[in-house]
């Protein structure tokens, strides 16, 4: 049927804005030593936002710990261990402090360097289908084509730049550092998931964990 062939054509752009949501690593950098974050470390998720972001910070320190997790790291949530008000008000000296008193060797951060909002125009086209069926002798070998006319529209998307740092709590260095951006997420956990396997991924190619 006709319809559904135009039906076919008019979901393309939706079912190609449906796969849309990605992380792009942009830069990263590790610290001239071999520190490798062994198995039996412990490595505390700390996501640095807002109160006012308390939903997308327990979504990205609960994706970052499961992705740590699935490689065998010992990795605990920050607003698990130490609430939602973890480390507020306090200085250098008494987070190390806390930081050393619950055994935990490593502690990677996250942090949202920036938002961006982005508005994209796609242009209208006709379509052209294949009406295939009898036809006379002398036009067997032509097409006719039933012609779709697709309207313009706007989107719109928000981008996501997020910083992460691995730091070595014995010697308070940073071992690691990330950058990234996240592509017009569909939720806050999807943003998160999409984020945390990137840089775990990213950790491995650069041998930070194992």
């Amino acid at each position: 049927m006709k319809w559904m062939k135009y039906l076919g054509i008019m979901l393309i752009p939706i079912a190609i804005a449906s796969c849309s949501t990605s992380t792009k690593i942009t830069s990263s950098w590790k610290a001239p030593v071999e520190d490798v974050a062994g198995k039996e470390d412990k490595i505390l998720v700390l996501a640095m936002l807002p109160d006012k972001d308390r939903n997308m910070r327990e979504s990205m320190e609960q994706e970052l710990t499961k992705s740590l997790q699935a490689q065998g790291y010992q990795a605990i949530s920050a607003f698990d261990a130490f609430g939602p008000h973890a480390f507020k008000g306090q200085n250098e000296q008494q987070v190390m402090s806390e930081l050393k008193g619950q055994n935990i060797q490593r502690v990677i951060t996250v942090a949202m360097l920036d938002k961006e909002k982005e508005r994209k125009y796609t242009p209208g086209r006709v379509d052209y289908l294949p009406s295939i069926g009898y036809n006379p002798f002398w036009r067997r070998y032509v097409y006719y084509y039933d012609r779709v006319y697709n309207p313009g529209y706007y989107t719109s998307s928000t981008n996501y730049f997020v910083e992460s740092n691995l730091y070595d709590v014995g010697s308070n260095r940073l071992l690691y550092s990330v950058q990234s951006k996240t592509f017009d997420p569909a939720s806050m956990e999807d943003l998160a998931r999409t984020y945390s396997k990137a840089i775990v991924k990213d950790m491995e190619k650069n041998k930070i964990i194992s």
